[in-house]
């Protein structure tokens, strides 16, 4: 028996959702939604199963991000993107793990509902802009048009240097030593000193509702939370493919993406909202 295409192609769906959203709660309501349409067609008289469930896929997911763009608007504090626990199959498809990044996603955020769509599909998917255009409803030129836009816009906010995952991995581990130990001065060393730490508790959790810039204040803020708590420890894990850490303080826990450049740490990702944390005990399944 063939199995049914949107069983083939649910990870790659499922990552389509996921960047176009930063949410995985989102992304599989935005699956059960494109499901039950696909449900209702004659999968015999779909010429390319996996073209047409992307632009089914991407349709909803932008119903739902013209909803969120509003409802995001009125978030308490920070908003952050949902992190996902991966596998290092993840991490090891450098262009997937970049373009599912907390950092990644954190950018992807400043565009526009079909600007976003558009850069996901042609930067990440590689589709043709004919293929595009379908699922956004513009013409081909339009959507040219506005990858190239959405390129220049991420390209001037994206980290400008990549560095190697086992770079990344050696800084982050000695982060969370530190951290775990409350040592001021290691954490001043592993720190860019224009490194901005984000906070997102949702209104749920104690959080900053701005952002920490700078070494000193973003070291002196770990180091007041390390004293002000009984246990605090630290696991090294991947987020979104790329090296980071789930750390709890009195056992309630957040999960925390880096992004790191020239053996530094310039921005820091705190997520703490409770709703957010979801998908940190088993790792999701992407594709593209």
């Amino acid at each position: 028996m063939t199995e049914d295409p949107f069983v083939t192609h649910r990870s790659l769906l499922f990552t389509v959702a996921y960047e176009m959203l930063g949410s995985a709660a989102d992304a599989e309501d935005v699956l059960q939604e494109s499901w039950l349409r696909w449900a209702g067609v004659d999968a015999s008289q779909v010429r390319d199963p996996r073209a047409y469930l992307v632009r089914t896929v991407t349709r909803q997911a932008l119903n739902r991000l013209r909803t969120l763009s509003r409802s995001r608007e009125d978030y308490v504090g920070e908003w952050l993107p949902e992190p996902l626990l991966t596998s290092p199959d993840v991490a090891e498809d450098v262009e997937l793990a970049e373009s599912v990044s907390i950092a990644m996603l954190t950018v992807l955020e400043t565009l526009g509902p079909t600007e976003r769509a558009v850069f996901v599909l042609r930067e990440v998917f590689d589709l043709s802009y004919g293929e595009i255009a379908e699922a956004v409803g513009k013409t081909a030129a339009a959507v040219r048009q506005i990858a190239r836009r959405a390129r220049e816009h991420v390209a001037a906010r994206r980290p400008r240097v990549r560095v190697s995952r086992a770079e990344q991995q050696a800084v982050v581990d000695r982060f969370l030593a530190a951290l775990r130990t409350g040592h001021l001065r290691e954490l001043l060393e592993i720190m860019s000193p224009d490194v901005v730490m984000i906070t997102d508790g949702g209104g749920v959790v104690p959080a900053a509702l701005t952002p920490f810039h700078g070494a000193d204040a973003v070291a002196r803020v770990l180091a007041r939370a390390h004293r002000a708590v009984d246990t605090l420890a630290t696991t090294a894990v991947c987020l979104n493919g790329t090296p980071a850490g789930r750390i709890e303080f009195d056992g309630e826990p957040s999960a925390v993406g880096f992004t790191v450049e020239a053996g530094r740490i310039t921005r820091i990702y705190v997520v703490r909202n409770p709703h957010k944390l979801a998908y940190l005990d088993e790792p999701a399944e992407l594709a593209r």
